[in-house]
């Protein structure tokens, strides 16, 4: 427990380069393009004009206001998706960094994942001006919002750090992953309404999937008004801690050897 509240202390020592690590990579993102970084906002509208028009108009479907929907599916998901993948380079690309200078090596997947933040709360910004535009109405339930953000964001600190580990030593993850991710994808309820499976698949996907709980949560609170199960969110919490705990545990334990390895 000491070594652990040690790890946290000097990552907080550390918060500096954190954040010169995330400037650097949101620069280096959107290096040499015209619109920069209004791509942020632009990239979700995109995204969501063409799954509206598959599954809202191609393939008719009775959901409410189905671009908001869609909306508040996909920004979760690209910040899941954006820092699973971009996380598994994080440690490999920075190779140079880590045979020269002495960093906590944890700020690497770390940094990964808040420059995805950083591009979801500025794509949130479009979310925004949907609900309006749909006339959804303001609720403080909308309050739950950071709530979730976080149990979000500790679940992405968990998977980040364990695979950006696990690609140094088996360099073959990513490729694996990048099949996962696109399973897994489908298999969450971005485009489709989980309660519309049968109960025991919606049900088995709220057990083996976290991000249809989280994914469910933000709609809950953000379209429809209605609080979370205290039950569902706490456990949702538990499952982000857990994958949290195992991914930096396993972090710790590879670290010492990436200077031989990347």
């Amino acid at each position: 427990m000491d070594s652990f509240i040690q790890h946290l202390s000097e990552l907080y020592r550390y918060r500096g380069l954190i954040k010169n690590l995330v400037a650097r990579d949101l620069k280096a993102r959107y290096k040499n393009s015209v619109l920069g970084f209004a791509w942020c906002l632009i990239n979700p509208l995109m995204m969501m004009v063409v799954f509206t028009l598959v599954f809202g108009v191609l393939m008719r479907n009775n959901i409410p206001n189905f671009p908001v929907f869609l909306l508040i599916g996909l920004l979760p998901w690209n910040l899941t998706a954006g820092s699973v993948m971009g996380s598994m380079n994080s440690i490999i690309g920075n190779g140079h960094l880590i045979k020269k200078v002495y960093f906590p090596r944890e700020i690497l997947p770390i940094s990964m994942v808040c420059s995805n933040l950083v591009n979801f709360l500025l794509a949130c910004v479009v979310l925004a001006a949907m609900l309006l535009v749909f006339r959804v109405e303001l609720s403080p339930l909308m309050l739950y919002f950071p709530v979730i953000l976080l149990i979000h964001v500790i679940f992405l600190l968990g998977l980040a750090l364990l695979f950006s580990s696990l690609n140094v030593f088996f360099r073959d993850t990513e490729v694996i992953m990048e099949v996962v991710v696109l399973a897994w994808f489908f298999m969450t309820p971005v485009f489709y309404n989980i309660e519309d499976l049968t109960s025991t698949f919606s049900r088995l996907m709220y057990i083996l999937n976290p991000m249809a709980s989280i994914i469910s949560t933000y709609r809950l609170v953000l379209l429809y008004h209605s609080p979370p199960a205290a039950e569902f969110l706490l456990r949702t919490l538990a499952t982000s801690v857990a994958v949290l705990l195992i991914g930096y545990w396993f972090f710790l334990r590879q670290a010492p050897a990436f200077g031989e390895e990347v």
